[in-house]
């Protein structure tokens, strides 16, 4: 029988926030670079602040790209143990309805003698 296999646009749907999320905080972080390089004769407390923020941002960026990963590993081993699951149950159905079968044609045999 087949197994239920996640498709690339099942996978793309799941994964859109995650990505989005990693988007802005590119964005975010791009914007606080190029304000840092733009202030590089202003040494003080506010690059202070920027730079703070920035190793902030790459920790959350780095964060979300871990939760990311583990979330899709996490939905692939879900994804194998529900085909496994599947596959148990075609196997239990196709034997069941072949003793149905059996016992139909036995119990026609009985009515019919």
């Amino acid at each position: 029988m087949s197994t239920v296999e996640p498709n690339e646009d099942e996978i793309s749907l799941f994964l859109k926030p995650f990505h989005k999320r990693a988007d802005l905080a590119e964005e975010r972080l791009a914007k606080l670079e190029a304000v840092l390089t733009s202030n590089t004769d202003s040494i003080g407390f506010e690059q202070n602040v920027l730079l703070d923020s920035l190793v902030e941002l790459r920790s959350k960026l780095e964060k979300a790209r871990n939760e990311q990963v583990k979330e899709r590993e996490e939905a692939k081993k879900e994804n194998e143990k529900l085909a496994a699951e599947n596959l148990k149950l075609q196997y239990r159905i196709t034997h069941l309805l072949s003793a149905l079968k059996e016992a139909d044609k036995e119990l026609a045999n009985a009515i019919s003698m």
